[in-house]
């Protein structure tokens, strides 16, 4: 192999000699992987929690497309646009069954990314429809950013409440009446699902509001809990489903085709005037103007496919295999000294580190091989403002990962605490 081409080998602390051999755990950490084979055998990545990393058939339907479709969809008559507006279809009916929504009452529209797709929906709300904005403390920026400038525009209250230790949200039924209420479905922090978004759309829905769900961590790791949920929106990501960057937004035809868009562009309008243009009837294009990220879509296509199709080497599905080794990991990480715990067992683990800064643990464990997360992971209110809390680590587990990730991550961690 090209010396420019080599993996590079890592130590406990650091880089390992070149020539060392890798170890046998190294070796076991590579196996069980299936559609990740392109991994070096000792690099342990714990970020799932920002994006996942791509199985091989993913990556391959982008190829695919760059080598064969290369072409745009959308009013086209030859051959190869003909078979993208196919695939995007297609897509678009994957993504609605991956929440357990069908067409007839549900669009699937694609943005940039979850962020996006919820600054375009508050932004193109109708005006004087709703009363007020309501979301909760413990919201990632995507949501408490977009809520306050939303707010702003439209001149309205924005009031944020209070979840308890369950992560149930707090809020009485006058305050949800005609209100814009924006959650999300699992945060990202400690990974604590919202028990009672069902009740809580049931509730919101009763009093005139509406509800739109931020399931940007629950599609990737908690997607049970979205099936079949009567929320009006849903915002996701196909990077935190081992698809490339892409933002889903699923949403009903009654909510989509009520907005008024704030960016309008081609592939939007039936007819445009001199002074004015009218939309197209479907609903998906209110959130989609100009060209389409085409290779994305087509490759969250393949996604959704292998997802639907995953097992672990141990024959586990994917939440069995997340719940597993988060347990583990949670279970070895507590019992570390100098370490304290943010919430429970969980695909998404975060800790604060004494003694050390959690950025220099990070980048501790970044020399070891090992990938996480160190900061406030864009909860800067509820982890610095209301928790008062220092740089935390972020351990997030994903498909990709074995057991032996597990061990490697365990053993480097109490080298470190033990050693502080």
């Amino acid at each position: 192999m090209d010396a420019a081409r080599r993996p590079i080998r890592r130590g406990l602390f650091g880089r390992r000699a070149e020539g060392t051999p890798v170890t046998r755990a190294a070796e076991a950490r590579s196996a069980g992987r299936p559609g990740f084979d392109y991994l070096a055998s000792d690099e342990v990545y714990l970020d799932s929690a920002c994006q996942t990393l791509r199985p091989q058939p993913v990556i391959d339907a982008v190829q695919d497309y760059y080598l064969h479709l290369y072409a745009c969809g959308g009013r086209v008559r030859y051959d190869a646009g003909r078979r993208v507006d196919a695939e995007v279809a297609r897509v678009r009916e994957r993504a609605l069954a991956a929440v357990g929504v069908t067409s007839r009452h549900y669009s699937c529209a694609f943005t940039l990314n979850t962020t996006y797709g919820l600054n375009l929906l508050l932004s193109a709300l109708p005006a004087g429809r709703f009363a007020r904005i309501v979301t909760t403390v413990t919201e990632h920026n995507a949501v408490f950013l977009s809520t306050i400038a939303a707010a702003r525009r439209a001149g309205i209250p924005r009031i944020v409440v209070e979840r308890d230790d369950d992560a149930r949200v707090l809020v009485d039924a006058e305050t949800m009446r005609d209100a814009v209420v924006v959650v999300s479905a699992m945060d990202n922090v400690i990974g604590a699902v919202t028990p009672d978004l069902r009740e809580l759309i049931t509730s919101v829905h009763r009093v005139g509001g509406i509800v739109i769900v931020d399931a940007a961590q629950a599609a990737g790791h908690a997607l049970e809990s979205l099936r079949g949920l009567d929320a009006d929106a849903i915002c996701f990501s196909a990077h935190k489903m081992y698809g490339p960057s892409l933002g889903v937004v699923v949403a009903t035809r009654e909510l989509l085709l009520s907005l008024e868009p704030v960016m309008v562009g081609g592939g939007q309008v039936s007819a445009v005037t001199a002074d004015d243009f009218a939309l197209l009837p479907d609903p998906h294009t209110r959130l989609e103007p100009g060209l389409q990220a085409w290779a994305e879509i087509i490759g969250f296509g393949a996604a959704l496919e292998w997802l639907g199709d995953f097992r672990s080497g141990a024959g586990e599905t994917l939440a069995a295999h997340e719940a597993r080794l988060g347990g583990r990991l949670h279970a070895g990480l507590a019992a570390l000294p100098r370490l304290q715990m943010i919430g429970d067992a969980s695909p998404v683990i975060s800790v604060l580190p004494e003694r050390v800064d959690g950025h220099r643990l990070a980048a501790f464990l970044a020399r070891a091989g090992i990938a996480v997360r160190s900061g406030a992971f864009c909860a800067h209110y509820w982890i610095l403002e209301r928790r008062g809390l220092g740089p935390l680590v972020r351990f997030s587990v994903g498909a990709h990962n074995t057991d032996a990730d597990i061990d490697r991550t365990l053993e480097v961690m109490t080298a470190m605490m033990k050693g502080l």
